[in-house]
């Protein structure tokens, strides 16, 4: 049968298109879901690299030595050691508890995801020593 003056497509035609692009969505979504929850993470480790750099040089700044109270203090300092951002607490995905030691040579900061499974699962955390390691369930690092 021949179609005389008429453009356009068929419905099949349509549904064809339709259900390639649903099938191309299947496949590609959940590599990028993927993708996101390991660049969260490894933000996660660079972010506590940075708070770690941050607080020595901030400890090296002061007279006598001690750490920041707060991320909030490497935030607001002139010219600041950190980006505001950090300094709240929260970035890409994950919050970070930071906290003084039992001396103020000592202090520990924990990076945690915002929602485990989705913005990252693992729990990562540094201390004085600058090494950054996994924690465990009871927020121990795991040596």
């Amino acid at each position: 049968m021949k179609r005389l003056g008429k453009k356009g497509f068929t419905l099949v035609e349509i549904m064809i298109v339709v259900a390639i692009i649903a099938l191309l969505a299947a496949i590609a979504i959940p590599n990028l879901l993927r993708a996101r929850h390991n660049a969260n993470e490894a933000a996660a480790i660079a972010a506590l690299r940075t708070i770690s750099t941050a607080c020595e040089s901030f400890r090296a700044a002061q007279t006598p030595s001690s750490y920041p109270a707060t991320l909030a203090v490497l935030g607001a300092a002139v010219p600041p050691y950190i980006d505001n951002t950090l300094a709240g607490g929260t970035k890409q995905g994950y919050i970070y508890a930071y906290a003084i030691g039992a001396t103020v040579n000592q202090y520990t900061c924990t990076g945690t995801p915002v929602t485990v499974g989705t913005t990252g699962t693992r729990v990562f955390f540094v201390d004085e020593s600058g090494i950054i390691r996994l924690t465990n369930a009871g927020g121990l690092p795991i040596d």
